[in-house]
């Protein structure tokens, strides 16, 4: 059985700034104020599904969770908690700002049976988080992380590339920095220039230029080997798509399926190395994948074929049962 998170937003209740990039109504199409009621109809229609929710988390996302009024937090936490305490759904996950973590706080959220807490790090530069009206410092993420794992919940961090004042170089800082907090999870986020921002407003008069789209895949590629190989799981790349983002879209690296982008770009990368290592001077390769990856090495509408003409090489991407996972295999073909 396959499981699935029950996420449910609570559009920037809480939140003390409105960051420079946020207009959460918009991005997550929800204007209204989540009760008690809407939790557990969530509930009751994941229990219903199908899916494996034994293994899944109740998930309060969009403001800043631990920042909203008390008893209106526990309202809702309570209305979680009565599926978790019978074993309906593993634990409750929440989102918060990383200057909004205390012990008191934990102390709270642990009686309310919440096992994960993710925190909106965006940037390990100081000068980018005030730029982009932030309200936090890298220090925070840090003293708040460290907090949450003594704590024994599970971590997530979420970070954003492409910032105002930010790049490229910043961004991989950011991500290393947060590798060193040993989070158990981490989200991406390519940053997106929407209406009724400021980033939109200075998008709009030139002073801010997000990333192209084909920046940031190459940038995102990079970072997912980093996060990869530090053995932190990527369980979001990009934002979600919805009526209400296209709509109030300006300008950024925004695509539907960002993340298949960005894969099919470290296969790519790979592709190069491969036959550069190879060193044979062949102007023709198979490329062997297992089957499960062949539209990854391939790229979305032929993308990484089509690449490799323009460098003068042509490529047969075949499966190859005998690899396994990521496995890869060129050879020349005479």
């Amino acid at each position: 059985m396959k499981r699935s998170n029950v996420a449910l937003f609570v559009p920037h209740n809480g939140c003390p700034k409105q960051c420079s990039f946020c207009n959460q109504k918009e991005i997550t199409g929800c204007t209204e104020r989540v009760t008690q009621s809407d939790v557990e109809a969530a509930a009751e229609t994941a229990l219903k599904s199908g899916y494996d929710t034994a293994q899944s988390e109740i998930a309060f996302f969009g403001g800043s969770f631990t920042g909203i009024e008390p008893e209106y937090m526990k309202s809702l936490l309570e209305a979680a908690y009565s599926y978790v305490s019978k074993g309906l759904f593993k634990g409750i996950r929440i989102s918060t700002r990383p200057d909004y973590i205390s012990q008191e706080i934990l102390n709270t959220l642990k009686a309310y049976g919440v096992t994960s807490i993710e925190l909106g790090a965006q940037s390990m530069d100081d000068g980018v988080l005030e730029l982009n009206l932030r309200g936090h410092s890298a220090d925070d993420v840090v003293k708040s992380s460290e907090l949450i794992k003594k704590n024994g919940f599970s971590l997530g961090l979420q970070m954003m590339t492409g910032l105002y004042g930010s790049d490229d170089e910043k961004d991989i800082c950011t991500a290393r920095r947060l590798i060193e907090l040993k989070p158990d999870t981490i989200r991406i986020y390519p940053t997106i220039a929407l209406k009724n921002t400021r980033l939109g407003e200075l998008c709009l008069s030139g002073e801010y230029k997000p990333q192209t789209l084909k920046q940031a895949v190459e940038l995102c590629s990079r970072l997912i080997v980093m996060f990869n190989s530090a053995g932190i799981k990527i369980i979001r790349l990009g934002l979600h798509d919805s009526e209400s983002l296209r709509a109030d879209y300006i300008s950024g690296p925004y695509h539907p399926a960002f993340r298949e982008l960005c894969e099919s770009r470290i296969f790519l990368n790979r592709i190069i190395a491969s036959i550069d290592d190879l060193d044979c001077g062949a102007k023709k390769y198979t490329v062997h994948v297992s089957p499960r990856n062949i539209s990854k090495a391939v790229g979305q509408k032929r993308k990484n074929i089509e690449e490799m003409r323009f460098r003068g090489i042509e490529i047969k991407v075949i499966p190859d049962d005998r690899l396994e996972n990521d496995g890869l295999r060129i050879t020349p073909v005479v």
